[in-house]
């Protein structure tokens, strides 16, 4: 028996056919075990990585994450003797700023700093945004008001579009520069011809040579500058307003990421928590009473008393149908619940539903116009 058992063994694995080759037994569990031990290793612990998650977006916090802003300012820009008043503003900020040399010559640039690899719970588009394309270039009036007159002649020319036409616009920068003027106004009002100057007449070879540039050629510039090339002029009468446009907007900048992370996070409130679905209603009326609480409270100026008070009187909205129905007139309906009490606190004084609430109840539940309007005082 034991032969014959040895022999049926024998000959089971000669029916297998050939023997597999060595590598075919030992490839797979050998890699399975090194894949599984370099997976048990990355596996961090939950509560570790909601701790990275939370550092991560206190740093996004716009507190904070005005520290890694960068405010780039060109030399050209400290040549002026009022400057101090934009670098003294960007110190107090807290943001980083440094002098390096931009093209073009008095500009701006915001850029944000890099720090560490981006965490676990944080996009990389929010953590690692560039400002680059970002660029704020400071104009002379004089400067600005000779960029006009080029804009409005060859706009009255016909051109497709200023790009071709303003010197500050390079077509092949992919950045767009916002302008800023300082003192255009007063630069306007002192450059405007005396009375006794407009009376002489003026030989016309001279007058031919000015170019004559005021508020309505500017109002127009300003007009084709934002529909042609996508660029906003900021006119601002001195070096303290255009600080504070300069710290606002870089505060605005380092409240982005927060936003946009706050933006990307989905909403708990539309997948979990316990009243995502409404209320349950068992067959035998288990949870009937919180939910026709829940429908009163959803009206205007309803408190949660005034609501204990409709379903202590009726348990459900099909007692309340019932009651509607036994009345005899129309103004008994709309009258039903007014006169129901409401528990207040000790010492207060008693309280009633009242008809306004009691009248949208009646119209709520009996109505049949679906465009009736139930609340009057909206």
């Amino acid at each position: 028996m034991a032969d014959a058992g040895a022999g049926r063994a024998g000959g089971s694995r000669r029916g297998r056919g050939p023997r597999r080759p060595p590598t075919w037994e030992i490839s797979d569990s050998d890699a399975e075990g090194s894949a599984g031990a370099e997976a048990a290793a990355t596996v961090r612990d939950p509560a570790e990585e909601r701790r990275a998650v939370a550092k991560a977006l206190r740093r996004l916090r716009p507190e904070r994450a005005v520290r890694r802003l960068a405010v780039l300012v060109d030399p050209a820009i400290l040549e002026d003797a009022a400057a101090d008043i934009l670098m003294e503003a960007l110190d107090t900020l807290g943001c980083e700023y440094r002098v390096e040399p931009q093209r073009p010559a008095r500009s701006l640039r915001w850029s944000r700093v890099k720090p560490d690899p981006c965490p676990p719970g944080v996009p990389p588009e929010v953590w690692a945004a560039d400002e680059q394309d970002l660029l704020l270039l400071l104009l002379q009036p004089q400067e600005f008001l000779q960029g006009v007159g080029q804009l409005i002649q060859f706009s009255g020319r016909g051109s497709s579009g200023p790009t071709c036409s303003v010197p500050w616009i390079c077509p092949e920068s992919p950045a767009r520069p916002h302008l800023a003027v300082i003192g255009l106004d007063a630069y306007l009002w002192s450059h405007q011809p005396s009375t006794q100057e407009m009376q002489q007449p003026e030989n016309p070879v001279v007058a031919r040579a000015k170019v004559a540039v005021g508020w309505p050629e500017v109002e127009e510039a300003l007009v084709l500058l934002q529909l042609w090339a996508n660029v906003d002029v900021l006119l601002v009468a001195s070096w303290q307003e255009l600080s504070q446009h300069v710290c606002a907007f870089t505060k605005a900048l380092a409240q982005r990421p927060f936003k946009q992370s706050q933006e990307l996070r989905a909403f708990s409130f539309c997948t979990a928590g316990c009243w995502a679905a409404g209320e349950q209603v068992a067959r035998g009326g288990t949870g009937l009473r919180v939910a026709w609480r829940r429908q009163i409270q959803q009206f205007n100026r309803v408190s949660p008393a005034v609501a204990d008070a409709v379903v202590t009187a009726f348990p459900s909205p099909r007692l309340l149908q019932q009651a509607y129905a036994a009345c005899g007139t129309e103004q008994e309906r709309l009258a039903l619940l007014a006169g129901l009490p409401v528990k207040t606190g000790e010492g207060a004084r008693p309280r009633r539903v009242g008809p306004d609430l009691s009248r949208r109840l009646c119209l709520h539940l009996t109505a049949t116009n679906p465009d009736l309007l139930l609340d009057l005082g909206c």
